[in-house]
């Protein structure tokens, strides 16, 4: 009679498989709840306590690592093996079906304690996956109840599994266990930082476990792959929940990635239009719809098959709004009822998202680059203690430092070389992504047009020359904002005082290459 252990946190369709193989003359052997589990159901189960002769130690943590357990796993197919076996009375066991305590579940919920988190380490049941994996020449390792069906279809057809299949289910195995080790190296990580270690320190070891979630129709164009690989066990990017059937493509995640993380930085109601990962069009309003109109006039053409993401429930007023703008995705905290009903008719290929979470920057940023990874902390902007300084002759009125206080929030998410030119809560000119910053500061009054009469400028690096500031007091702009740091500094804001134009540096570059 060939035997099965079980120990299982998720329960999900155990008695129906535990029945299933007890008539197909399996044996189960299992554990505290999983056997308490299967008796309530009237399947007869042989406890762990019965092969091991002791009883559960530590509360529960202590039950199957005994050799009775361990050997039964990982004795292989050989006359010396089942001969010792025999000799210790212990017996083979065929198949381990564990998963394992929710780690990251558990660690994803505000304000769960440390000794909490500690908990729901499991070290029983990744060692049972363990043994059961590397003996997968024998061994049918079962580490999620999605794999019960096409095991029991196997065992009906063929009275085993075939060895393609172990070898497969083992692989599934170890990705569980690195993905938990993964995870709980990484919680214990972040914690260490965050109380012993200096903020800007990097780690020595990154751990990344990410798992295929969303696999796409193609990548940035159709002769590539792409996929999503969710480093949460959310389901879908970002946390959201996508209302609707058409799913999100690869250029449409980086876009609104760009686009959340610009509006997540504003407190008032804010529109953020993103196309090809820069901003294209901020403002912020007393409502959503108005800031809409707003950030289109920043620049309508580009608009045109863009995402757009709010930090206010999308309402119909804004809905009706968009008129008859292509809109690839909505981003949003909520959607009302009659929103969603008229984007829906109206609006079938537009993608809209319930976003769950602000863009915290949280986590380290990382991008791939040939044999390698480059990490930073995410760039979230100026510290509380940022003071601007005034370093010309000419002092910003005071609707002018709120227009550049304004304007620098938003260069701090556009590409470099990046110049954002704005008035009030809005921008009326974005350029970002050039190599040249007077060729953007040119590009930014182009876009901006007649609207740059009485505008403020904001430039995410120092200006190296003094043609951007000429240009910008000839298409009427009277303040600029900048980080400061040219070796023509002196000449810069020479220039700024013949021009009559108002200059602040911040001593802060937000570079976004």
């Amino acid at each position: 009679m060939p035997r099965v252990l079980m120990s299982v946190y998720d329960k999900s369709n155990l008695i129906a498989f535990a029945t299933e193989l007890v008539g197909m003359g399996w044996d189960i052997v299992a554990s505290g709840g999983t056997k308490e589990a299967l008796e309530q159901h009237g399947i007869a189960v042989v406890s762990i306590e019965q092969l091991t002769g002791i009883p559960s130690l530590l509360g529960g943590r202590v039950k199957t690592l005994h050799p009775s357990i361990h050997a039964g796993i990982l004795a292989k197919d050989t006359e010396q093996d089942l001969l010792e076996l025999n000799q210790n009375g212990y017996a083979v066991i065929s198949m381990v079906v564990v998963n394992l305590y929710p780690f990251q579940e558990t660690v994803a919920q505000a304000g769960v304690s440390l000794q909490d988190a500690l908990e729901q380490i499991d070290i029983g049941g990744v060692a049972l996956l363990r043994g059961a994996a590397k003996n997968f020449f024998r061994v049918t390792t079962v580490s999620s109840p999605d794999s019960y069906q096409a095991i029991l279809d196997e065992l009906r057809i063929n009275g085993e599994t075939n060895l393609a299949t172990r070898r497969d289910l083992a692989v599934q195995a170890f990705a569980l266990t690195q993905e938990y080790d993964t995870a709980i190296h990484a919680y214990l990580s972040q914690s260490i930082q965050a109380q012993h270690r200096d903020p800007s320190q990097l780690p020595s070891h990154l751990s990344i476990g990410a798992k295929l979630t969303q696999l796409m129709r193609y990548g940035e164009n159709p002769h590539q792959a792409g996929g999503f690989y969710s480093t949460m066990r959310d389901s879908y990017p970002f946390g959201s929940q996508l209302i609707g059937e058409k799913t999100l493509s690869y250029n449409n995640i980086l876009d609104i990635d760009c686009a959340w993380r610009a509006v997540s930085s504003f407190e008032d109601p804010t529109v953020v239009i993103v196309k090809h990962l820069n901003p294209i069009g901020v403002a912020s309003a007393d409502k959503v719809a108005d800031a809409f109109q707003d950030a289109l006039a920043s620049d309508p053409v580009s608009a045109f098959g863009g995402v757009i993401a709010l930090n206010r429930p999308v309402t119909l007023e804004f809905v009706e709004a968009l008129e008859s703008l292509f809109i690839e995705a909505i981003a949003a905290p909520n959607f009302n009822e009659q929103a969603v009903e008229l984007l829906q008719k109206k609006r079938k290929n537009c993608r809209l998202l319930t976003m769950s979470y602000p863009y915290s920057g949280q986590s380290l940023e990382l991008r791939t680059v040939h044999r390698g990874v480059l990490v930073q902390q995410v760039d979230m902007g100026d510290s509380s203690e940022l003071s601007f300084r005034v370093v010309g002759q000419k002092l910003p009125s005071e609707s002018e430092l709120a227009s550049l206080r304004y304007a620098w929030r938003v260069v701090q998410h556009v590409k470099s070389n990046a110049i954002v030119i704005g008035q009030n809560r809005k921008t009326i000119g974005i350029a970002g992504g050039l190599p040249s910053r007077v060729d953007a500061t040119q590009l930014a009054i182009q876009k901006a047009g007649v609207h740059t009469q009485g505008a403020v400028l904001a430039s995410d690096a120092f200006f190296p020359f003094a043609d951007s500031i000429y240009l910008a007091a000839q298409a009427g702009i009277t303040a600029i904002i900048q980080p400061g740091g040219s070796i023509r500094d002196a000449e810069i804001i020479a220039t700024a005082d013949r021009t009559g134009v108002a200059m602040i540096f911040t001593g802060t570059r937000h570079f976004r290459h």
